[in-house]
């Protein structure tokens, strides 16, 4: 028989800013589509916090006030930014080990991104993610962050219950969806938003790297 782990049973990332070193690519191609569009362009700061929420509501804090029948617009000039680049964008250092270490452990592994469902499943075929992570859920497929959709159907599809389950990441998006939800969270301050910003969320722990993140899983989650 399976032994379960100790605290856990069900673990839910993030994608960017988590796993995937990037922050810096998405600021720019927002910032990029607006120059685009002859917009106002965002300051950093701006167009970091969106990251983590659906592309409409993303664009729709970073360029308030534009009028609604140009936000498609602007998402396609995002998306072609995006995928020109893409190919740049990397795993953090160790986040496989981590991955495969919780594999070990019998975790279920599954990712809750305001990513596409196109854009995620383009990146999880690359040959070292095949067969890591056992569900995922993308803001274009059920509700957007922090709405607890996400979260709550992958909770379904485990029979994971609230108290066993762990959502990270690196905004307070994430951490506000694991409060929707019910469940704990633990953040990464190495990603979109400063760790200021956690503590009134209530993570169990801020990790400030993969190295860090990984040692605090496996003695405690």
């Amino acid at each position: 028989m399976t032994v379960r782990p100790r605290r856990f049973d069900l673990i839910v990332f993030d994608w960017d800013g988590t796993l995937f070193d990037s922050t810096a690519l998405i600021v720019r191609c927002i910032q990029s589509a607006c120059v685009d569009l002859g917009l106002a362009v965002p300051s950093d700061q701006s167009a970091a916090y969106v990251i983590g929420l659906g592309l409409h509501d993303a664009l729709q804090h970073a360029v308030p006030g534009l009028s609604p029948d140009r936000y498609p617009e602007l998402g396609r000039r995002y998306r072609h930014h995006y995928f020109a680049r893409q190919h740049e964008l990397v795993l953090f250092p160790g986040t496989l080990e981590m991955l495969h270490a919780l594999k070990a452990r019998n975790h279920w592994l599954a990712v809750a991104t305001g990513k596409s469902r196109a854009g995620l499943d383009e990146a999880l075929h690359t040959v070292q993610l095949k067969g890591l992570f056992d569900g995922t859920r993308t803001a274009d497929e059920t509700a957007g962050k922090p709405h607890p959709l996400m979260l709550q159907q992958l909770m379904r599809e485990f029979g994971a219950e609230p108290e066993r389950t762990l959502m990270i990441g690196d905004t307070t998006h994430d951490l506000q969806l694991a409060i929707n939800a019910g469940t704990a969270s633990v953040a990464v301050s190495y990603g979109a938003h400063e760790h200021e910003a956690f503590t009134p969320l209530g993570p169990l722990h801020v990790a400030h790297s993969t190295a860090e993140l990984r040692d605090w899983l496996l003695r405690h989650a």
